[in-house]
């Protein structure tokens, strides 16, 4: 079984709703959840959000936060995956913000990554990586680790 199928089937059996807001991964982790059969039951939709612009029109994001912590961060990533939620009123928010590459953004060098999960109101993080690779194997890791995030959150909580 497939990681991603094995998040959609616990998603599927505790009654979990989840939604994303992605920038780097631009939809990829949305699209590996459709690929597993009976995800709309769980997964309705959620956010690509390229660019600050968009992050701060579609999830409300205040401009400031970006302004002072800057897009590839810890208070981004929260805020990402927090409203994601709270927008689309869903029990689980995952967040990809980071650098894919092949140049750097903001200072911080291609593969670093910061994924946030927002699970209710109660469990609100997100963690850093650094991933090695081109771009496509920098948002494939990515995914990858939001899959194990989000599965990781559902088994806690």
């Amino acid at each position: 079984m497939t990681l991603e199928e094995t998040l959609v089937n616990e998603l599927l059996s505790r009654h979990i709703t989840i939604t994303a807001a992605e920038s780097l991964t631009a939809g990829e982790f949305q699209s590996t959840l459709g690929n597993v059969p009976g995800v709309s039951e769980v997964f309705e939709g959620g956010f690509v959000t390229y660019s600050n612009q968009v992050k701060e029109q579609l999830l409300q994001i205040p401009s400031e936060v970006i302004d002072e912590n800057g897009v590839v961060s810890e208070p981004t990533a929260i805020w990402m995956a927090n409203q994601a939620r709270s927008i689309m009123n869903k029990d689980l928010g995952v967040s990809f913000t980071g650098v894919a590459g092949p140049d750097t953004l903001e200072g911080d060098p291609a593969g670093t990554v910061w994924i946030g999960i927002a699970y209710g109101t109660q469990y609100t993080y997100a963690k850093q990586f650094h991933f090695t690779g081109d771009r496509n194997q920098i948002r494939a890791a990515a995914v990858k680790a939001g899959l194990e995030m989000a599965l990781d959150m559902i088994h806690r909580y």
